[in-house]
């Protein structure tokens, strides 16, 4: 059985850095893309970032360029989100998903975290 169990949200300051984890269990890691989504209420949910593990490689929205890093400790089978400079626009419920390399959609998703900037 597949699980993913996000951690880390809470409440900062416009500003401030915040650091979610991703723990996954039932799936070979490596095999995996590893992708971080948001969402606003009456939003759809929206990528953020993902990172896949052979070659390493990560991608991320043109919104958190340069402010956000995913990263993985692969025998760990966890992904992480370093988030920093933080907007009040980033506040959002956070999911962690996996899909298959082979798979175009995410079919893993996590129960989320939620991520409150404050102005």
């Amino acid at each position: 059985q597949v699980r993913l169990v996000e951690s880390g949200g809470g409440l900062v300051q416009a500003g401030d850095s915040l650091r979610l984890s991703c723990a996954a269990s039932g799936l070979p890691f490596s095999r995996y893309v590893m992708g971080w989504f948001r969402q606003v209420p009456g939003k759809e949910r929206e990528f953020v970032a993902s990172i896949t593990w052979s070659p390493r490689s990560t991608d991320y929205a043109d919104s958190v360029k340069g402010r956000f890093t995913i990263s993985g400790v692969n025998f760990e089978n966890t992904v992480y989100l370093r988030m920093n400079s933080l907007k009040s626009e980033d506040t959002a419920v956070y999911f962690c998903a996996a899909r298959s390399i082979t798979a175009q959609l995410y079919n893993f998703w996590g129960q989320g975290t939620q991520v409150t900037v404050s102005s």
